[in-house]
């Protein structure tokens, strides 16, 4: 015994399945044309509020953070050899040089054999790693002066207010003007290791 009581759409749809047109509507609408427009692979239009493309045949909507997945995840094969990358030294090498560890240690090879070039390699690395932790120290030292902390609740669950502090707008200042002169500093080293 059914506990549901199929309506005429149902039967129409299941007819429609039967008789192999599952392509077919089942019902009436009534207003609604939809304008077909043919795009080709590599077109970009925008429809509602989503912008498409035709990658491989396939049609996929184009995200604000797909430039963000292409730095961030690592693809299969080396951009550079085509090898597939599965070695536990591709992937941190990937991210810093966009290509495997063997192509990685290759051109550091050739480098090594040219007189100069890989110490100034080396120096432009170190350059540009630096400028990122000052980057990482000023963003976490900016975050953590401005986090509130007019309040604390204690281990007994007493919500205790605290009064004074630090002068959140002086530090501020303080911390952009000192990682301003510390990137500066970085920023020098790192043309003068390019111009040498």
């Amino acid at each position: 015994m059914l506990k549901k009581e199929f309506k005429r759409k149902d039967v129409n749809r299941a007819r429609n399945l039967i008789m192999g047109n599952s392509g077919n509507s089942t019902g009436t609408q009534i207003g609604y044309n939809k304008q077909d427009e043919d795009h080709k692979e590599g077109d970009v239009w925008t429809e509602g509020r989503k912008t498409w493309t035709i990658k491989n045949g396939i049609k996929q909507t184009i995200s604000k953070l797909d430039k963000i997945k292409k730095e961030v995840f690592m693809p299969l094969c080396c951009p550079k050899c085509s090898n597939v990358m599965k070695n536990r030294l591709d992937k941190p090498n990937y991210k810093i040089h966009k290509m495997c560890f063997d192509c990685v240690i290759e051109f550091e090879g050739r480098l090594k054999h040219k007189k100069g070039r890989y110490e100034k390699y080396i120096n432009e690395l170190k350059a540009k790693n630096s400028l990122d932790i000052v980057d990482e120290m000023e963003s976490y030292l900016l975050d953590a002066i401005n986090t509130s902390n007019s309040s604390f609740v204690s281990e007994d669950g007493v919500v205790e207010r605290w009064v004074g502090g630090v002068d959140n707008k002086q530090m501020t200042k303080d911390i952009k003007k000192y990682s301003s002169n510390i990137r500066e500093k970085y920023k020098k080293e790192l043309n003068d290791t390019k111009g040498a």
